[in-house]
Parts: structure tokens; sequence; C-alpha cells
């Protein structure tokens, strides 16, 4: 493997995954797209990444961008919006890629869907999760599908949003707060990437990645804020607060904190079915996710302690 096309590859997760295939696989050449150059500043310095300015939905330049890769990697995906923007970034998307990396010669791909993705599921971003995934299996790629549980790291919008919101807020009105989810560690899910992409015969493969433990969307709200130093108490929405709360939510600018489709996806535990294989099936050992947020939450304590994590786990 000489050369590899990262889509998303300046994100939270391709982030970690630039990191680690450049510690396994030193003289790598890394072709990262992005939208604009600012946003993958911080992956300039890394061996072998060349940051390329494009418009990955544009089918020719996508093309040109996979020609002579030996792999892509696809981390591309959203988590709010209307069905149309969740039929364009992953479906419409996923058939442009396949298109265009027939069209390169390019056949192997390790794809990042979702936990809980299937066709009849209660969400549009479940059901375009799995209409995507539908369309690079139909395509005939060597495709290798991980599918993620909710993902927590140094620079995640999860704990380090719940650590925010109660650093300020005196109590915290909480929807869904019985959701099940297996939260994974960055660094794992980026280490199943590369596992995938060495190993070859992870292709027409489904792998769900998960951490060991299952907890409630409560629970985790709950560790955020004990290791960022203000607990606060939770009060447990009914479900129509919870959408009146994510309607509201949604009329203010940016993206919403919460959107009702995320309701819709949390009424799927996000835990791992026991049906298809897991990290343990890429010599992969999950990390609880105890031994890692303290390291980024605790006050005072920076990045120390996930340094070392991530020293360890090299």
């Amino acid at each position: 493997m000489k050369k590899v096309l990262i889509l998303g590859g300046s994100g939270f997760v391709g982030r970690s995954v630039c990191e680690q295939l450049v510690r396994r696989h030193p003289g790598l050449h890394m072709v990262l797209p992005t939208r604009r150059a600012a946003h993958a500043s911080h992956l300039r310095l890394l061996p072998g990444a060349e940051v390329v300015v494009a418009d990955v939905h544009d089918p020719v330049r996508l093309t040109a961008l996979a020609r002579g890769c030996d792999a892509v990697v696809n981390l591309i995906a959203i988590l709010h919006g209307k069905a149309a923007d969740f039929e364009a970034a992953h479906v419409r998307f996923a058939k442009t890629l396949a298109r265009a990396m027939q069209a390169a010669g390019v056949k192997r791909l390790v794809h990042i869907g979702a936990l809980g993705a299937a066709s009849a599921a209660p969400s549009l971003y479940l059901r375009s999760k799995a209409a995507g995934e539908d369309a690079l299996q139909a395509a005939g790629l060597a495709v290798t599908i991980l599918r993620p549980s909710v993902i927590f790291g140094q620079h995640d919008r999860l704990l380090n949003l719940f650590a925010r919101l109660q650093s300020f807020s005196p109590v915290l009105p909480l929807a869904a707060a019985n959701a099940q989810f297996q939260p994974v560690w960055v660094e794992d899910v980026a280490a199943a990437v590369v596992a995938a992409l060495e190993d070859g015969a992870t292709a027409g493969r489904t792998i769900e990645c998960c951490g060991p433990q299952v907890m409630s969307l409560g629970d985790i709200v709950r560790l955020a804020g004990r290791l960022a130093g203000h607990e606060r108490p939770q009060i447990a929405l009914p479900n129509w607060a919870a959408r009146l709360q994510a309607f509201v939510l949604e009329l203010l600018p940016g993206p919403p904190l919460i959107s009702r489709d995320n309701l819709d996806s949390m009424k799927v535990p996000s835990v791992a079915s026991g049906q298809l294989p897991g990290l343990a099936d890429l010599g992969i050992v999950p990390t609880p996710i105890g031994a890692v947020a303290p390291g980024y939450l605790a006050p005072g304590q920076g990045v120390a302690r996930l340094d070392g994590w991530r020293a360890a786990h090299r």
C-alpha cells in the first residue's frame, strides 16, 4: 500500500486515522481533499500528507483524486439536516464515489457506516446511511464497512459538549436520557480503519466498532460533568418535551445541539448486535471510556493522560 485517498481526513476520526497510518506505514502517500485548506492545516506536518483543496462531490475531480491510489477511506457523513441533505451526503455521494473508483480502477474501500443503519430504521440519518452502504456494496467494490457506536476522544462533540453545558447550567434538561450506547474511543475506530486496509480478507464484511461498556445517555452526561468538575442534576424530558426542545434548537442558527432526527436515531440502541464481527476480530481490545476521558476533561490535567494512553496503544 503506497497511496491512499482519505475522504473526510480533516475531521475528528480522520485526524486519528492519518496519524495511525503515518506511524504504521512510513512513506505512505495520503491524499487529503478538503473544501478549505485551513480545515486541514493540522495535517500538513504529517509525513506523506498531500492536502488538496477540492470539491469531492464533483465526479470528475473525485475520479482524478482516486486515480493511482491503492485504496480509499470514506469518513464523510453528516448528523444534521433535511432529507435532501442526508440523501446528498450519504446516498448520492456513495454512488458518485463508487463510479469514481470504478473509473479510476480502484477497488479497495474502507467505509464508515453507522451502528443501527437499516432501511426500516426510524431516522433519516440511519436510513440514508443504510442506503449508502447498499450502493457501495452493489457497485462490486472490495468494501469493508465499519459501524461505530458513538465515538469519544479528545476532540469529540459528545463529552466535551456535555461538560461545557454543565459548566454554566445549574440543571440539565436531557432528552432521550435512557438511550443506549456503547461508546468507542476514536483511536480504536482509527485502528480498525488501518487494520481493515491492511487485511484484504475484511473486504465484503461489516464490522461493528463498539467499546466494552453499554451506557445510557444519562450515564455519559453524568460522567462528563463529574470528570470536568461540575456534574449537574438531570431532568429527563418526556418524549413530547424532548421533541419540542429539539424543534426549538433546530430554529437557531448553526447546527442544532440535538434535532428531532437525532431523537429518532436514539430509538434504536447503539450497541453491538452480536450478529456481526467486532473490534476483537481485528485484534483490537476496546478501550473503556473511563480510561481515556479523564485525560481531556479533568480540570487542570490537559491532555497528558490522553497522550499516555495514545502511546500505550501504538
